[in-house]
């Protein structure tokens, strides 16, 4: 492809509109989770709990905005005062939960329609990590950990809130805790922070920022995709193994196992050589 072409597309997508499709989209894959998450009681309780139903779908939904307010002291309620995208957020709720026979999440489970409503929540994940990483610098310039920690968190707020999600619908999952096993969403909005960060407040970045932030949203879509359709859900797994094995004990935890069992052998041998 040409250069100039790339790079216009590249701007092509800086600019697009988030709201009503891509919010839509957003909507969708957070309500089918939600209903997922509630396994094959998702009809019962929706009947029986739709208050508890409703507003757990709408924590996962604004969870990045609410959760980056609160840390940065700003109104937590605040996301909700965007009428139209909380309509569109229970308009897709409602659809997945209660439409007659089930239908609106069969086609929301439909893989072409589940695909580019996927393609679409990346595209929507990478502008809130950089309207993230944005705000924060505003409110504190200097201060790169703040913008990494807002991107990452705006990127996949539902990680960081899933334990309350989970306790308005009355299950207590102490273990559901991002920060002891981070998904990938979490990992990929934490490295799109940084890129941005470094994008933003250092020379380090040669290339124009619409290439930059096209390249995160390609790599975005792209695992997201792979991960529906190889199976491919975590690639940064083989790295983080080999970066612990080195850096965080591992190398040397399994030397002293493997030196503690021939110091054993040893011992026993000795002991065998007494008996005799």
């Amino acid at each position: 492809m040409d250069p100039e072409a790339f790079l216009d597309m590249a701007n092509q997508v800086i600019k697009l509109k988030m709201f009503p499709y891509f919010d839509i989209a957003h909507s969708l894959l957070a309500a089918l989770a939600v209903r997922e998450d509630l396994g094959t009681n998702a009809q019962a309780f929706s009947r029986k709990h739709p208050l508890a139903c409703w507003l757990s779908t709408m924590l996962v939904i604004f969870s990045g905005a609410m959760v980056a307010n609160a840390l940065l002291g700003e109104p937590i309620l605040a996301p909700l005062k965007n009428t139209p995208q909380l309509l569109v957020g229970t308009a897709v709720w409602y659809m997945v939960f209660y439409t007659p026979f089930d239908i609106g999440y069969k086609i929301g489970k439909f893989l072409p329609v589940k695909l580019v409503a996927s393609a679409m929540k990346e595209i929507y994940r990478a502008k809130k990590v950089y309207d993230g990483v944005t705000h924060a610098a505003k409110l504190y310039p200097n201060a790169w950990i703040i913008m990494i920690i807002i991107g990452t968190i705006k990127g996949n707020g539902a990680g960081f809130t899933k334990l309350l999600e989970r306790l308005i619908r009355g299950a207590w999952t102490p273990t559901a805790m991002e920060f002891m096993q981070p998904s990938f969403y979490t990992k990929a909005s934490l490295l799109a922070s940084i890129i941005f960060v470094l994008d933003k407040k250092t020379d380090w970045m040669s290339a124009p920022h619409a290439l930059v932030y096209f390249g995160i949203v390609i790599f975005l879509v792209y695992f997201k995709l792979s991960s529906i359709l190889l199976g491919i859900h975590d690639p940064f797994l083989p790295f983080e193994n080999l970066f612990c094995a080195i850096f965080f004990g591992g190398i040397w935890d399994s030397l002293a196992k493997i030196l503690g069992r021939g110091q054993i052998k040893d011992g026993e041998g000795k002991d065998a050589k007494k008996s005799n």
